[in-house]
């Protein structure tokens, strides 16, 4: 692994002279799981005030609580010490822009690759996309009744969250 990594190689052996964590579990040490966007704005730990080794970070485009997050989830819950979950999707987002549809044609047309047999999980009305996301874990059989579920909204141009109720 070489070239287009080499910058990254370099920092790795900058951080790895100073590394401080060797002796953390992998457990979530507030007991929380967030699921956010993959947008390199959002910075979780720092903006909920958190530090390597406090929670499970799961990213995915849009934020979405897919077939997977709820996989992830349930081994986070009763595997690595996770009894809250904030999801957390964010303003200016890229999937809130589009459908699954014009995704599709896009790529399609400036690509030449047919992707129609994914979803994208495109979220045109992000609040209502959340609120179901948020409905999805409360409601999922595979995990505890008791699991505290939040949802906000995080705007990556002030840096503030705004919490969705139910």
């Amino acid at each position: 692994m070489t070239g287009a990594f080499d910058d990254l190689l370099a920092a790795n052996e900058r951080y790895a002279q100073t590394f401080s964590h060797s002796g953390m579990t992998g457990r979530a040490a507030r007991g929380l799981a967030v699921v956010t966007c993959m947008d390199s704005r959002i910075d979780p730990l720092n903006l909920l005030g958190l530090q390597a080794g406090d929670a499970k970070i799961l990213r995915n485009a849009g934020a979405r609580v897919t077939d997977d997050v709820l996989r992830t989830l349930i081994l986070a819950v009763y595997l690595l010490g996770v009894d809250r979950v904030l999801v957390m999707p964010h303003t200016d987002c890229r999937m809130a822009k589009s459908t699954d549809e014009d995704v599709h044609q896009l790529i399609s047309k400036e690509y030449g690759v047919d992707t129609r047999s994914l979803e994208f999980h495109t979220v045109p009305d992000q609040d209502a996309a959340l609120r179901r996301d948020l409905i999805r874990i409360r409601t999922y059989p595979y995990l505890p009744q008791s699991l505290n579920v939040g949802g906000a909204l995080y705007d990556v141009h002030t840096g503030k969250l705004m919490p969705v109720e139910l």
